[in-house]
């Protein structure tokens, strides 16, 4: 059998699959941090409770409708993005212009609401969605098995990640997004609707937070505390690619994920701490992060 530093082949394939898997949900999760944080300078701590909602709307929504997974992708999202909407207009519009703490403070406020809302509702044990028939098997390559689920969210969690990359960087409204969060004043001298506009910016982030909730839930179990265990990790994944840096949230995600499934391999014992040991060795070196602007 082929060896790779003394690793079976199979073996090295599959576990960097298993990265890439994860860091496609790091890689979204982090994403939508990155734009609130980059464009409404809120810490946005409810985005772990926002990626478990869009799973259990999903969930919902499945049970009581009947509704198919392709058409749960749209709908759940645009669900939790509506309730963003309103939470957005109804406390965090209040913090404009004071320091991102007390946008912290709130937003892990309100991830304690809807988590134990959940737990009440649900309890604390996980509920079995399945994926669609049309995904369900896998592919042997020869060097690995390739779950075609798992494919399915790398290629569509990339596409979504590039092509918010782009709306942001490179179109008008993305430069009008920046321009807003830079001079308030001038943008709305020309007519544009900035509270309108900075609204849809926080329901966008909570849209690719329940994105991710509504892939990751036929392979995690939808259960109340799924967005808590994994949002420090997408925190320390921001951080490690520069608060507020799209390209370095979509980038370091991905990334962390394969360093992640490789430690796996290599020694397993510290795959659940290294995200954090590369985040102090990053900030040690370059606190702005890799991407990050230096101030």
């Amino acid at each position: 059998m082929m060896t790779v530093f003394g690793i079976a082949l199979p073996v090295l394939a599959g576990q960097l699959l298993i990265g890439l898997f994860n860091g496609a949900f790091y890689a979204l999760l982090s994403l939508g941090l990155a734009i609130i944080f980059g464009l409404l300078r809120i810490i946005n701590f409810a985005h772990g409770a926002l990626y478990m909602l869009g799973a259990f709307v999903a969930f919902l929504l499945g049970e009581w409708l009947g509704l198919p997974f392709w058409l749960l992708l749209v709908v759940a999202p645009l669900v939790v993005a509506a309730f963003a909407a309103v939470i957005e207009r109804g406390l965090l519009t209040h913090l404009q212009g004071l320091d991102p703490l007390y946008g912290l403070l709130l937003t892990f406020g309100v991830a304690l609401i809807v988590e134990g809302l959940a737990q009440y509702q649900f309890g604390v044990a996980g509920q079995n969605f399945s994926a669609p028939a049309a995904l369900s098997g896998a592919s042997n390559l020869g060097f690995m098995i390739m779950p075609h689920y798992r494919a399915f969210v790398i290629v569509v969690s990339l596409i979504v990640c590039l092509a918010t990359w782009a709306l942001i960087e490179r179109t008008k409204l993305g430069a009008l997004l920046r321009a807003a969060t830079e001079n308030r004043p001038l943008v709305e001298a020309f007519g544009v609707n900035v509270p309108l506009l900075l609204t849809a910016t926080y329901a966008f982030g909570a849209f690719l937070a329940a994105f991710a909730g509504v892939m990751a839930a036929p392979v995690f179990q939808v259960s109340p505390l799924m967005g808590s265990n994994i949002v420090i990790v997408v925190f320390a994944v921001v951080v490690i690619g520069g608060m507020g840096s799209i390209g370095g949230a979509i980038v370091s995600g991905f990334l962390l994920g394969l360093a992640e499934g490789l430690t796996k391999v290599i020694y397993p014992e510290a795959s659940n701490i290294v995200v954090f040991v590369i985040m102090a060795i990053v900030l040690f070196f370059r606190p702005s992060g890799l991407f990050g602007k230096t101030v």
